[in-house]
């Protein structure tokens, strides 16, 4: 069964709507990785929105589990992914007006950039994915780029509304998964994954890491993160 990555962002939007103290996203990996979280996702984002620098350098040094930092392929993140040194990085694509990443990133309109970020970021022993759409011309191009690790972007299953489409969206997510691993490498998979959609994707035997936030953060505001993380390990690996 995957590991569970437990996206933190939105514990820190909350934290921003006020500029306050609290809650803090440090606080929440911690009860996170006590109710069963496998790692800690963040997504430090140009604009600050929620998480902040010093939130990465702090969970650098007390996240138990893996951290794993999303983020744009920029200068400005590179400098902050070699200093702080997360065990992952995830590249992602990044627009400022968008609420949520919208898409996986073009690796292949943008492979001249990528493929130096890629290789700086792994000769500093950091392990490299990048979250693309479940594309086989995608996931080819991850490969070129000696990545060790896709994301497959599953928002097209998560948010269908008509069975079809979300069937549509299902295979296309099967056979990038599938590729992935024929080509050597790690697959992971989220983005719109909740408690009643992860279940057919947790269960595909190539994907080895799920990363979810806003649904976990979303019962944790509820029942407490513990009992949230721990319900999510439940519906990824059911009894």
């Amino acid at each position: 069964m995957p590991r569970l990555g437990v996206n933190i962002d939105h514990v820190a939007t909350v934290r921003q709507a006020r500029k306050a103290a609290q809650p803090d996203p440090v606080h929440a990996a911690l009860l996170a990785e006590t109710g069963g979280a496998d790692g800690i996702t963040v997504h430090l984002r140009s604009d600050r929105r929620h998480i902040q620098d010093r939130d990465v350098e702090i969970l650098k040094q007390v996240v138990k589990t893996r951290l794993n930092l999303e983020m744009a392929a920029t200068q400005e993140m590179m400098r902050i992914a070699l200093t702080v040194k997360p065990d992952q990085v995830t590249l992602v694509p990044e627009r400022r007006e968008e609420l949520t990443t919208e898409g996986g990133l073009d690796a292949v309109l943008n492979s001249v950039q990528l493929r130096p970020v890629v290789r700086t970021l792994q000769e500093a022993g950091i392990h490299v994915s990048l979250f693309i759409d479940p594309d086989l011309e995608q996931v080819k191009e991850a490969h070129k780029l000696d990545g060790q690790a896709i994301e497959i972007n599953t928002a097209a299953y998560a948010e269908a509304r008509e069975e079809k489409s979300r069937e549509t969206a299902f295979r296309k997510t099967v056979d990038a998964i599938r590729l992935g691993r024929k080509l050597g490498l790690e697959v992971h998979a989220g983005h719109g994954l909740d408690y009643g959609n992860v279940g057919r994707i947790a269960a595909i035997p190539d994907v080895s890491e799920l990363n979810i936030g806003h649904s976990i953060v979303a019962r944790a505001v509820l029942v407490g993160i513990e009992r949230a993380v721990r319900d999510m390990v439940d519906a990824i690996r059911p009894r």
